[in-house]
């Protein structure tokens, strides 16, 4: 700058010095931009020092530990897995002030936007779910519902010119309605009805969860998207959605798969809802549901002895299992693909019943108490990467 001074050096001696009251402060350099061109962005900077003194403002959440208040929370799930069911009992007990799964809820108002059921569907899921609450219609003043089946559900527009996305029409209204509505809680179902673009393309995905962050911003709720896993997602266990520019954009993620053993499923009632993200939390935490009467229920809580002694089952197995295909001279590898360990170990028929996601977490113990190892090894006249047993 001409003068000699920064934009630093300004906001200390502007008059009367820097501002004292909030973060909020002038920021000259963009004042003198904005004078020099009225469409020039005009961003409001402020020193940490204006902090000092205030109150550190407490985490706000929706369900402590797995549903953050103001941002986005992904919520993945194969086709016909029940997360839109599971999705609505969450809206419910957010509007009737009560638990979900055995956890607590923030109560206040919830705004539940479905692109896949028509309102015939939601009525009759409704009932179920106030069943199973003890409660009636009436008491659901608090629970707003909007079906787009067979409309229209975009809240993007994509300029494939440009690759940038707008607001359209339906977005503008739902931003509009949630200033009168003031909820705490707002449910998107589901991401392919709702985004323009293409799934895989990482840009796309962090500007559009940019949207619902700002109502999620704007309005002071936590905002529940609701999509399906790719096929990748779904074999690898991880229940990711086209790009990872989905999983690193939004601060949680849930996903709610079966449990399956190999190709079988002994329970197609059983369900698990895991943590797969926390930025403001744990992760890996596991909700183990079983689906009765037209609703999800929290099955009774594991005790440390019972984790304790399936871990031990499944590590014993593993190893069982690592010998047997040693001898036989079948490798399997620590990686996510065809020859991954846990999914050729759950589909054996000596796995007594014991999960993919079980032998993944006998795997990493294993691995961590120096049990097994990687190892580079010539196949074909490559070199791959097994598991080994350490002698």
């Amino acid at each position: 700058m001409a003068d000699g001074n920064t934009p630093w050096d300004e906001m200390a001696n502007a008059p009367g010095g820097p501002p004292k009251e909030g973060p909020t402060v002038v920021n000259f350099a963009a004042e003198k931009a904005k004078r020099a061109d009225p469409k020039a962005r005009k961003s409001q900077f402020f020193t940490a020092t204006m902090l000092d003194g205030k109150e550190v403002p407490a985490r706000n959440w929706l369900v402590p530990g797995a549903i953050p208040s103001g941002t986005v929370t992904l919520l993945t799930g194969d086709g016909g897995t029940g997360k839109s069911l599971l999705a609505l009992q969450l809206a419910t007990a957010c509007a009737l002030g009560r638990p979900w799964l055995g956890r607590t809820v923030a109560g206040g108002r919830a705004l539940f936007v479905s692109a896949e059921d028509d309102e015939d569907e939601l009525h009759r899921r409704l009932a179920d779910v106030l069943d199973a609450e003890d409660a009636s219609f009436a008491d659901l003043d608090q629970l707003a519902l909007r079906s787009l089946a067979g409309e229209d559900a975009l809240l993007t527009e994509l300029d494939t010119r440009t690759g940038k996305q707008k607001a359209t029409d339906l977005f503008r209204e739902l931003d509009a309605f949630l200033t009168d509505l003031a909820p705490a809680l707002v449910v998107l179902d589901t991401l392919a009805d709702l985004f323009p673009g293409n799934e895989n393309d990482r840009a796309q995905a962090r500007q559009f969860i940019g949207m619902p962050r700002g109502l999620a911003i704007r309005h002071d709720c936590a905002v529940v998207l609701l999509a399906h896993p790719s096929l990748s997602g779904i074999q690898n266990g991880t229940g990711m959605s086209g790009s990872t520019g989905w999983h690193n954009s939004v601060r949680s993620r849930l996903y709610l798969e079966r449990i399956l053993q190999g190709d079988d499923e002994p329970n197609p009632d059983a369900r698990v809802l895991r943590t797969m993200k926390a930025n403001y939390g744990p992760t890996g935490a596991e909700i183990a549901l079983t689906w009765r009467n037209g609703v999800f229920v929290a099955d009774e809580p594991e005790t440390g002895l019972d984790r304790s002694a399936r871990r031990s089952r499944a590590m014993r197995k593993f190893m069982e299992l690592l010998r047997l295909f040693t001898e036989q001279g079948r490798d399997v590898n620590s990686r996510a693909g065809r020859y991954y360990a846990p999914t050729i170990f759950a589909a054996h028929p000596e796995a007594e019943g014991i999960t993919k996601n079980a032998f993944a977490d006998a795997m990493e113990c294993l691995f961590s108490q120096g049990a097994i190892r990687d190892a580079e090894v010539d196949r074909h006249r490559r070199k791959t990467t097994i598991i080994q047993e350490v002698e």
